[in-house]
């Protein structure tokens, strides 16, 4: 058991909780798997707790091979005869095991969640208000910073009042394609073409499409929707794609920023970086960390990334994109309050280039969390 600012005695127990309802659930998998390979087993107990499409908590296997993707299976959390839930017995945090006609089975406590969690119903907030409610310690962003960083709409707001430069962009809600498609397509038009479709509360590239010309714009508007029906739709921008690994400093230290790096998506079928180039297709995309960039703007990349971080109040840890055009600009992209954490993943991979090792980063994320409290902070 933890309580106030202290960390267990013995071996903290680790509860892994991935899947989840998204349409990122499978990638969720792929990082718990990550996650489960890397972490030190003589260090902490862990505990994997899946979370099935229809979101029933189940648990889930350790062999990190059944959580693996390829092009042609999707790793998918199973529904179980078994519920899991968290909660509170004799003060202590404690995972229960439900089941039809048993009597319910005590698991042990938790002392520290790890969502890895990517989408809805993970990274916007929600699973971070029931830890709250519980008063279970977690890794990761809190409520408010998880909720902003997954709507790319409420991001930008937040990031054009804390002064960072932000593309051309437009918000658009369901009612308004409803109701008045038309002036949606106007709006678009003043953008100017190309533009980029996106969901506003998707990641890992979901949903979507680059689009050349007006002609393309009503198809890519109705694929975004698939998964979510608030759409932002952002104007085309001349630049390169420079990424920044952040973590949050201990104590009252300021965040730490990695070397930041540089996408390179392979020539072919990728017209920018999709969920095929990212989680799928070997080759398809590279890192460069640190970025062929003059060292003024590497530390400029760093000091707006902090700037970002702290802007949507995050914590743990978070990525934040860039572009870096002819002229020398830093645009922002967003914000990724629990980006992508296999070992390929561009977050890990530039705290290694950076001098911080997998193991040693989710070592050191655990240990944020643990010394955090709960609630108002």
């Amino acid at each position: 058991m933890v309580t106030d600012n202290s960390t267990p005695a013995g071996r903290p127990r680790v509860a892994i909780l991935f899947g989840g309802r998204s349409s990122e659930h499978a990638v969720s998998c792929v990082t718990a798997a990550g996650v489960m390979g890397a972490i030190d087993k003589d260090k902490y107990e862990v505990i994997p707790i899946g979370i099935a499409k229809s979101g029933q908590w189940v648990l889930a296997s350790g062999d990190t091979s059944q959580w693996s993707l390829s092009s042609t299976a999707l790793p998918e959390v199973a529904p179980s005869g078994r519920t899991v839930t968290l909660a509170e017995v004799g003060g202590e945090h404690q995972l229960i095991v439900t089941e039809p006609n048993a009597v319910p089975q005590e698991l042990g406590s938790v002392d520290v969640v790890f969502p890895l969690l990517h989408g809805p119903w993970g990274e916007d907030g929600t699973i971070q208000g029931l830890l709250e409610l519980s008063d279970t310690r977690y890794v990761g962003a809190g409520v408010l910073a998880s909720a902003v960083g997954m709507d790319k709409h409420f991001m930008k707001v937040v990031f054009e009042s804390a002064g960072l430069g932000v593309g051309p962009y437009i918000a658009v809600t369901d009612r308004e394609w409803l109701t008045d498609a038309e002036a949606v397509r106007k709006r678009v038009d003043k953008l100017g073409f190309p533009v980029f479709v996106k969901p506003a509360r998707a990641g890992s590239s979901m949903g979507i499409s680059k689009v050349d010309s007006m002609e393309g714009l009503d198809a890519a508007i109705e694929e975004a929707r698939r998964h979510d029906l608030k759409l932002v739709i952002e104007a085309g921008i001349v630049g390169r794609e420079i990424e920044c690994a952040v973590l949050q400093g201990r104590g009252t230290e300021t965040p730490r920023t990695s070397m930041p790096g540089e996408i390179a998506v392979a020539a072919g079928e990728h017209q920018f970086y999709d969920f095929a180039a990212k989680y799928v297709e070997d080759g398809a995309a590279a890192l460069s960390c640190p970025a062929d960039m003059p060292d003024e703007a590497i530390s400029r990349v760093r000091e707006l990334a902090a700037v970002a971080f702290d802007a949507v109040g995050a914590e743990g840890l978070s990525r934040v994109d860039f572009f870096y055009t002819p002229a020398g600009e830093l645009i922002i992209n967003e914000i990724n309050t629990m980006p992508g954490f296999t070992p390929k993943s561009m977050y890990p991979q530039m705290w290694a280039a950076s001098g911080l090792a997998y193991g040693e980063l989710i070592d050191e994320l655990i240990h944020l969390a643990l010394t955090r409290k709960t609630g108002l902070r």
